[in-house]
């Protein structure tokens, strides 16, 4: 079927259920909002849901309200979709509360076991950096242990801010390199 400008002529005989129009109004608007409830990742029988839904919000304002732009009518079905949508996710995505147990605090073994790795990283992370240049350990230092303000960084290596990045970046680059051995 060939697309119809959406006209003033077009709402008023979408408004009358001119099988015609009714018949390309579904088609055409159908696989645009299929193809917007897909990308969501919404099941098949949810997409289905929705859009009659939007169809019968959509059809029910054409007729009552009196919708006669028809260059609006795409934007006003689009919007009614996005509102059926928040609907949707309101009624299906209640969360289920969690026990009181989940809220419990961890064991001491848990505990000590996340303390004994986290040494154990950063003791990896003081290795690795003693190995890198001067320049790249000092820029690192300053940026991620020391939270320096990049301003201040620039000055102290005598760079500016788009440089600084650029060594950043390699000071990452080698420091991963190093990392991962």
């Amino acid at each position: 079927m060939q697309f119809e400008p959406l006209s003033e002529e077009y709402v008023t005989k979408l408004a009358a259920s001119d099988e015609v129009v009714m018949r390309h109004f579904v088609s055409y608007f159908g696989n645009l909002m299929g193809i917007k409830l897909r990308a969501k990742r919404l099941p098949p029988a949810a997409v289905d849901e929705i859009r009659q839904e939007t169809f019968a919000r959509v059809l029910s304002a054409v007729r009552k309200e009196g919708i006669r732009d028809g260059r609006k009518l795409g934007a006003f079905l689009n919007t009614t979709c996005n509102h059926v949508i928040s609907e949707h996710f309101r009624q299906t995505g209640r969360y289920t509360p969690l026990e009181d147990a989940h809220f419990e605090s961890t064991t001491d073994d848990v505990d000590a076991e996340t303390k004994m790795l986290s040494r154990e990283r950063q003791r990896q992370v003081h290795v690795v950096l003693d190995t890198l240049t001067e320049r790249d350990r000092r820029l690192l230092k300053a940026l991620f242990f020391d939270e320096m303000d990049k301003d201040v960084v620039c000055e102290e290596f005598g760079v500016d801010r788009g440089y600084l990045r650029v060594l950043l970046h390699r000071a990452k680059l080698a420091f991963r390199g190093r990392f991962r051995q």
